[in-house]
């Protein structure tokens, strides 16, 4: 195996991770396109399923993710990129990771555990 299988599947998951912290930032998916992009570039691009077209991570924010480092599992269908997380952070509602919920596993209870790194109305001008 060379690199992800797409033909096990059209989109596989990636998890992208702060090179430097080890903080897992986000889960996103790639298809055969923004994997060869990534590759080309140096940059995370992804496919955006709810837009169903290639998402350049950080092509409206400025907020991009330089590739260090690129893993894929024994079965060719899991991604994890190490990355430099330009402008502090990931998550488009303005936190460093998309993972800023914690469930409390015995209430269930949900609690904001992240800080807001930009204001998301600023930088999408919504």
């Amino acid at each position: 195996m060379s690199g992800p299988n797409f033909l096990k599947s059209e989109l596989i998951p990636v998890i992208a991770q702060d090179d430097e912290t080890g903080d897992v930032l986000m889960l996103a998916y790639m298809n055969k396109e923004a994997w060869d992009e990534t590759l080309r570039s140096g940059r995370a691009v992804y496919f955006s399923r709810s837009r169903q077209k290639l998402w350049r991570k950080g092509e409206e924010s400025g907020h991009v993710q330089e590739v260090k480092s690129i893993y894929i599992d024994c079965d060719g269908d899991t991604i994890l990129i190490k990355v430099n997380q330009v402008g502090g952070a990931a998550c488009h509602e303005g936190y460093r990771s998309c993972l800023f919920r914690e469930v409390d596993p015995e209430s269930g209870d949900v609690e904001i555990v992240g800080a807001r790194v930009f204001d998301p109305n600023e930088v999408y001008k919504r």
